[in-house]
């Protein structure tokens, strides 16, 4: 596929959306922002809420394709997860429908499956299509936001790379990170592949860099074109040093999605 030119970016004041602002550019992307919070240095920015339809079918008129990143990013309640995560996808696809954009790069997490119990050393890693077991409203959300891609896919034939996000800082911050990091080069490098992969159809691979201690498998990101360069071992000593390895005797060390799975509700009862 030939690489889009114009290249809707939501999200784009949070902090995955801020790397990729500095490195997408450079694969020849004209980048147009959508943010509910203003983005500082990008005058021509949208900043709009996800419930805005108006704003957001005038945000994608014109584009090629369309990486969304909005919404919230950690655990809240459900009626919040409901409006930015939930409804807020739906109003994106549904514009994106209306405006003949054919290609949208969703990110997903692996919170949704991060009930799933995380591999040991010599266990085989989490296949593509693992079951989804969300921990959180928030992963539920993603798990949403992938089956919404498949419906409008097998409906409308739009196309998406549902992407599962590890985490994607600068550097891993905890050991846990250390199996689900993905630089911010690799996840140019992953979303670049996820905009420019022929017959995606409804594809779903996982995030991150191709890490030592890595846990799932990435052969369905490679088979987009995706050529991980970086692993997060190179911090590993520093950070097994300052909390210890993981113990699959604690409970928040045991399972994919960390303390998200033993984390309690954020909601009153």
């Amino acid at each position: 596929m030939p690489a889009p030119r114009t290249v809707l970016l939501t999200g784009a004041a949070g902090g995955l959306g801020t790397l990729m602002r500095g490195l997408l550019p450079a694969y020849g992307y004209e980048l147009r922002l959508f943010d509910v919070a203003p983005i500082e240095g990008a005058p021509d920015a949208i900043t709009a809420d996800l419930g805005d339809k108006e704003a957001l079918r005038e945000a994608v008129r014109g584009v090629d394709a369309i990486i969304h990143l909005a919404g919230i990013s950690l655990e809240s309640s459900f009626d919040k997860i409901l409006r930015a995560n939930i409804e807020g996808t739906y109003n994106l696809y549904e514009a994106a429908l209306e405006e003949g954009v054919r290609r949208i790069v969703f990110a997903s997490s692996n919170h949704a499956i991060g009930y799933h119990p995380r591999p040991l050393p010599g266990d085989p890693l989490i296949p593509i299509d693992t079951p989804r077991r969300p921990d959180t409203f928030y992963g539920l959300s993603k798990s949403f936001g992938e089956d919404l891609a498949q419906l409008y896919w097998d409906k409308h034939a739009m196309e998406t790379v549902s992407v599962r996000i590890g985490s994607c800082f600068m550097e891993p911050t905890s050991v846990r990170m250390l199996s689900v990091w993905m630089s911010p080069g690799d996840g140019a490098r992953l979303l670049h592949a996820a905009l420019t992969a022929e017959e995606v159809g409804h594809t779903v691979v996982y995030g991150s860099s191709d890490n030592t201690r890595l846990w799932w498998d990435l052969t369905t990101a490679r088979s987009l074109g995706y050529e991980p360069q970086d692993d997060s071992e190179q911090y590993a000593e520093k950070l097994v040093a300052e909390q210890g390895e993981l113990d699959p005797d604690n409970p928040d060390h045991a399972h994919l999605g960390g303390h998200f799975v033993t984390d309690p509700p954020v909601w009153p009862y």
